[in-house]
């Protein structure tokens, strides 16, 4: 692909307008770790959503979501749709715990709410093991989908985009803390929505020109429906998925829900994600009770009604704003490139090992006119930038604060630990960037991460609700989900990856609970002076509740119920699904469909916002914390 000098010139308008701006947060940074990592704890809900949606909203995401439809059809997206369920739990049930608890990082909440040098041993490994290995092969997948893209497009080789994506990430984290984050964040997400709704928009005019139907989008999404609209696509693994006329024994593309006539792909794509995935593992971005860098921003806030708030908006936008442009993009490819060869044939100059499936979302921004190739191009720098510099802040903040300040130099100014989180900075990029080097795929990434994950989950939403929880409990979790998602392959080669993981949830939930009934206790004080802080709600602290000498009503005293906050989570999960797939079904020309799920959005919607309002209450007693 060749820039003409107005895409050049759009490409550099993009990044001044992205990154300028966070050079004047360099000196507000340096004042103390608090202002680094955690920007003084003053961020308003929108900018916390923002940049919540603006880091998960990454070079790599359109790739990953362009593999699934290619190989699973649009029913494949169920794989992240079904973390609406856990988004909006963190909503109603643990932003406003987030937020209470004071801590800087969702790892100083260890030695909050356990005792003993077993709550120090899991702040400090969780420190090195999500700060160091998992965070670095998040970036791993992030860089890889850039080398991809940047292979596509320019013919450059993985090295190249390398060092040109690490000396502008690196200099603006290590420069602007995470108040600079959030302003590249917030500039970032703009610019790309109107960059990936263009991209979907001409590939639907080239489907069109293409296929002789006309020389608009219109008519191009009129051919996409009726083409795709007759065909299905047939799982064969890792092989080249195969496209074949629907007569039932497949995976009809453009269907939002599986054929549960496929039962390994629907127990793959909708069953595991559905019934399992979404409480049982860990995943950055969408952790059962909250974590990394949503937490992050949740402690950043300035009050409950900005985490809550926040929170909120990062789903929506997250699950109803941005899939759809991707989608239509990535159907469009189908019938542009309905096969690795043809994507092959189209980029001679590119790496063939770096060529997949998910490399036919960059493949159609060939289609891209003078002026929006320099703001695609603009815009996935800025994706790429914005997703690396929250989990170099992020990972930063857990190796300095969380490991370096608390075990290894205690006592230190704070201009000390600054810096060394500017030299922890540099570190976990030149990590990362060895580890992408040893990717061939998102997905492949993808599943390793919830592999490693697989039934830790639980364990986390529980510790909020349930006192015998202990941080042996948390250690149990750790070292068998990471035994188990090493060992049952190789134990079990016959398994899928969706058999496999249920496998490993069972195993590692009874593992964790062993140690609650039977291990070593968490410190009566410890769980007092935790409750009288946090005040979490539900049965499970009944008895703590009274130790600590509060018999009064715990919704009337801190503004929580949960009865209204389940209320709020039903009604929006209902809220965003129903607007998907009212979009969706808009897009393919199913009226019905579309204004019965309209309806259901009206509906589902009055109810958020009466719960929303009612756990908004102004008359209850705010807590604050230290």
């Amino acid at each position: 692909m060749k820039l003409q000098w107005m895409d050049w010139a759009i490409v550099a308008a993009t990044i001044l307008i992205c990154f300028v701006p966070a050079l004047f947060y360099g000196k507000r940074s340096r004042k103390d770790t608090t202002e680094f990592f955690a920007s003084g704890r003053s961020v308003p809900w929108w900018l916390a959503g923002l940049s919540m949606v603006a880091t998960t909203f990454s070079s790599d995401t359109p790739n990953w979501v362009t593999e699934q439809v290619r190989r699973y059809g649009v029913a494949g997206n169920w794989q992240w749709w079904a973390f609406v369920l856990t988004g909006v739990a963190t909503v109603f049930f643990f932003a406003r715990l987030w937020r209470r608890s004071g801590v800087m990082t969702d790892l100083e909440f260890y030695e909050h709410r356990y005792s003993g040098k077993s709550a120090s041993v899991v702040r400090g490994f969780r420190a090195v093991y999500l700060g160091l290995f998992f965070n670095c092969f998040i970036m791993g997948m992030v860089t890889l989908a850039a080398c991809k893209i940047a292979n596509i497009l320019f013919g450059m080789p993985p090295w190249q985009t390398i060092l040109i994506c690490g000396v502008l990430n690196v200099v603006f984290a290590a420069h602007s803390g995470l108040w600079g984050v959030l302003i590249i964040d917030m500039t970032q997400f703009f610019i790309k929505m109107t960059a990936v709704v263009a991209a979907a928009y001409y590939s639907l005019v080239a489907v069109a020109t293409q296929t002789g139907v006309g020389t608009t989008a219109v008519s191009g999404l009129h051919e996409l429906v009726s083409r795709l609209g007759k065909l299905q696509v047939v799982s064969t693994g890792n092989a080249q998925p195969v496209i074949s006329p629907i007569d039932g024994t497949g995976q009809p593309i453009l269907d939002m829900l599986p054929n549960f006539d496929m039962w390994q792909l629907a127990l793959m794509i909708f069953i595991m994600p559905m019934a399992i995935s979404w409480w049982a593992n860990w995943y950055p971005g969408a952790e059962p009770g909250g974590g990394s860098y949503i937490a992050q921003r949740m402690l950043a806030s300035k009050s409950e009604k900005d985490s809550l708030g926040g929170t909120l908006f990062f789903n929506v936008a997250h699950y109803v704003l941005r899939p759809w442009p991707w989608i239509i993009t990535a159907l469009c490819s189908i019938i542009i490139f309905p096969d690795l060869a043809s994507i092959k044939a189209a980029f001679p100059g590119a790496d063939p090992n770096l060529i997949g499936h998910d490399s036919a979302f960059p493949a159609m921004l060939k289609f891209l006119p003078v002026g929006f190739v320099g703001l695609m191009v603009g815009g996935l720098i800025a994706a790429n930038s914005s997703t690396i510099l929250t989990h170099l802040n992020w990972g930063a903040s857990y190796l300095v604060h969380d490991f370096y300040k608390r075990f290894v130099r205690k006592g230190q100014t704070e201009t000390h630990y600054v810096n060394a989180g500017r030299l922890c900075t540099i570190g976990l990029y030149v990590f990362a960037a060895l580890l992408s080097t040893t990717m061939s795929s998102s997905q492949q990434a993808f599943q390793i991460l919830l592999s490693i994950g697989a039934g830790t989950g639980l364990l986390y939403v529980v510790r909020w609700f349930w006192w015998r929880v202990t941080a042996w409990c948390e250690v149990t979790a750790m070292i068998v989900s990471l035994v188990t998602a090493v060992g049952f392959p190789l134990l079990f080669p016959a398994l899928s990856f969706a058999q496999s993981t249920l496998l490993q949830v069972a195993v590692t939930t009874i593992c964790w609970l062993i140690p609650a009934f039977i291990g070593p206790q968490t410190d009566r004080a410890k769980l007092i002076e935790f409750y009288k802080k946090v005040h979490p709600a539900g049965p499970g602290w009944t008895t703590i509740r009274l130790e600590a000498g509060e018999t009064e009503d715990h919704a009337a005293l801190h503004g929580d119920h949960m009865g209204m906050a389940t209320a709020g989570w039903i009604s929006g999960c209902l809220v965003i699904w129903s607007a998907l797939f009212a979009i969706g079904n808009f897009l393919y020309g199913r009226m019905t469909a579309a204004w019965l799920l309209t309806a259901l959005f009206v509906v589902s919607g009055f109810v958020l916002l009466y719960a929303i309002n009612h756990l908004w209450d102004k008359k209850a007693a705010p807590i604050k914390p230290e």
